[in-house]
C-alpha cells in the first residue's frame, strides 16, 4: 500500500509502468516469503525447549513472548532470534514506508492548490492511520520490558494489533468512499434527531 501511494502521488503519469501486475505479484509473493521464513525461524528453535507443569499463558493468544516464558530450559536464544527477525523484519519495513511518506509528503507539500493538496492527503492519510496503528503498538508490544506488573497492559496492546487494526482497516479505508460517508452522516443525523428532539 505505501508503495502504491508512493506511485500514485510521486508519479502519477508513470503509474502503470511502475506498478504492474508483475511488480505487485512479486510484492505479494516477498511478504509471503518473509512471513513464511518469520514463521519457521521462530517456530523451529521452539522444539529444543522444554516445558514443566504450568501451561497457562497469561494472554489472549498463543504469541511467542508469552510461550518462551512457559518453558522450563533456557529461552536466550529463541528471545535472540525473535529479536533479529523483529528488528531485521520490522524495522525494515517500518523503514521502507517511513522513507515513501516522508517522500510522499514532500512532493504533497509541493502541490500549490489547497484542494489538489487535501485530496492528496486523503488518498494516503487512511494507509498512514492503519499503519501507524499497527506499528506504534507493534513496537510498544515487542519492545517494552518483561514484567509482571505489565501484563495487562500486553494483553491491551495486542488486542489493539492483532484484532482492532485488522478489524478498523476496512471500515477506515471505507471512510473515503462517497457514498458510505453520505449514508453515515444520515444515520448519525437521525440518530442525533431521535435522542435530541
Amino acid at each position: 500500500m505505501g508503495y502504491d501511494r508512493y506511485v500514485a502521488i510521486c508519479h502519477p503519469l508513470h503509474y502503470s509502468r511502475y506498478l504492474t501486475k508483475e511488480v505487485c505479484n512479486k510484492m505479494v509473493g516477498g511478504a509471503w516469503l518473509l512471513g513464511f521464513f518469520h514463521s519457521i525461524g521462530n517456530a523451529l528453535p521452539l522444539l529444543n525447549l522444554n516445558f514443566c507443569s504450568n501451561n497457562v499463558i497469561k494472554h489472549y493468544t498463543c504469541d511467542l513472548p508469552p510461550l518462551l516464558a512457559l518453558s522450563c530450559t533456557e529461552t536466550l536464544t529463541n528471545y535472540i532470534i525473535l529479536l533479529i527477525f523483529a528488528f531485521v523484519l520490522g524495522f525494515s519495513s517500518f523503514l521502507f514506508g517511513l522513507l515513501s511518506y516522508i517522500r510522499i509528503i514532500s512532493t504533497i507539500l509541493k502541490i500549490k492548490s489547497a484542494k489538489g493538496r487535501e485530496k492528496a492527503f486523503s488518498t494516503c492519510s487512511s494507509h498512514l492511520i492503519v499503519v501507524g496503528l499497527f506499528y506504534l503498538t507493534s513496537f510498544v508490544h515487542y519492545m517494552k520490558p518483561n514484567s509482571d506488573s505489565l501484563i495487562d497492559l500486553d494483553k491491551v496492546i495486542s488486542i489493539q494489533y492483532s484484532i482492532l487494526t485488522p478489524m478498523l482497516n476496512p471500515i477506515i479505508y471505507s471512510l473515503k468512499n462517497k457514498e458510505i460517508k453520505s449514508v453515515l452522516l444520515k444515520m448519525f443525523g437521525k440518530r442525533r434527531a431521535i435522542h435530541y428532539p
